[in-house]
């Protein structure tokens, strides 16, 4: 998929129905009206909450603010190589 404006390359999501390239953020297809494959919401019981104060995001599996890409498991081994 390329921006109608400018050309550039777009990521784009795929309707499981017709096979049309949509936005990666339409919920449903631009051609057939079809609904599009989204991701689960993440389980909020369970939630980490970005360190960084400033930042709503919470951590994902790696130790990476959904929101900043804030690191915090690399934060952690840095501070622990240093004393």
């Amino acid at each position: 998929m390329q921006c109608p404006q400018c050309g550039a390359d777009l990521e784009s999501t795929t309707c499981p129905a017709c096979g049309a390239d949509n936005l990666p953020t339409a919920l449903f297809c631009s051609q057939c009206g079809e609904g599009l494959p989204t991701e689960p919401a993440p389980d909020l019981a369970d939630r980490i909450l970005c360190p960084d104060g400033a930042c709503i995001g919470i951590l994902n599996e790696q130790g990476e603010c959904s929101r900043c890409g804030f690191a915090y498991k690399n934060m952690v081994a840095a501070e622990e190589s240093h004393g």
